[in-house]
């Protein structure tokens, strides 16, 4: 039976979220029962892109990008895929009107990580735009359920929290995209130098997206608001711890948030959505 496949197809997606992510699979637990699936799928199929381009060291990386991509588009195409992970994310595409172009964007910026390493001010914001910014507008398809108008009017600051996200990661990951994958996101910044006046910029960079997020997150529906602000909480903490690092001792180790602090920060963010005090 097709729904018994994807039924299991789904939880293969929830399975792909909670192994690579303790952080993400927090915030889906706040949202409303029937948004879990559509964004573990949109998880599964974003994680196993990244995958490629970031693990799969000594395979093709090219082909195995070009046939996940010919598949994800023939699976939403056909409205089926024996990849559970794409099988589920076509359904999740078809049921809340996600579309191509925020589909194609996001291959377009997996494509720039098998062929750039460094990124001008122009590469930067492509990238940035289809790696974090139409994540974060697939999942606002899913949170506004049909509801055309509020899609539109919470799109910026959803680009906005998706920027603000990923340009933390970059900042907590700088060893290790420099080190292992060779790659520098920042624009104008060169590794080796890396100063403490180049990451205040990055840093007030990062400060206006999240600034310019949080009211749309207060504006969302009350089924995805407290995973989403737990999503913003879990980031802004590690930003300040971030923030709170030289430089020079960012560039030599990565900064993290504990297991049992992300279980606190679930709790208080939960607090807070039940006060209204978002």
């Amino acid at each position: 039976m097709k729904s018994l496949f994807d039924s299991v197809s789904a939880q293969c997606s929830k399975l792909a979220t909670e192994r690579y992510s303790t952080s993400f699979s927090l915030g889906i637990r706040l949202f409303a029962r029937r948004l879990h699936a559509p964004v573990y799928a949109i998880y599964g199929f974003v994680r196993f892109a990244d995958e490629i381009v970031d693990s799969f060291h000594g395979y093709d990386k090219h082909g195995l990008l070009r046939d996940y991509e010919r598949d994800a588009y023939r699976a939403i195409e056909t409205g089926i895929s024996l990849n559970p992970v794409l099988n589920s994310f076509q359904h999740a595409v078809t049921k809340y009107g996600i579309e191509r172009g925020l589909v194609d964007a996001f291959f377009q910026s997996m494509r720039m990580d098998l062929s750039k390493s460094t990124y001008d001010r122009s590469a930067y914001e492509r990238y940035i735009y289809g790696s974090a910014e139409v994540v974060g507008l697939m999942c606002l398809r899913v949170f506004c359920e049909g509801d055309h108008a509020l899609y539109e009017s919470l799109k910026a600051p959803a680009r906005k929290l998706g920027s603000a996200l990923q340009k933390v990661n970059f900042l907590r990951d700088l060893k290790a995209d420099n080190e292992l994958l060779g790659r520098t996101y920042f624009p104008s910044v060169d590794f080796s130098q890396f100063s403490d006046g180049d990451k205040l910029k990055i840093e007030r960079d990062i400060q206006r997206d999240f600034t310019d997020a949080l009211p749309g997150i207060r504006k969302l529906p009350a089924s995805s608001r407290a995973g989403v602000y737990l999503a913003y909480y879990y980031y802004a903490t590690l930003f300040r711890k971030i923030r709170s690092v030289p430089a020079g001792r960012l560039a030599s180790r990565r900064i993290r948030v504990s297991n049992p602090h992300k279980i606190g920060l679930m709790v208080n963010s939960l607090i807070k959505f039940r006060l209204n005090t978002i």
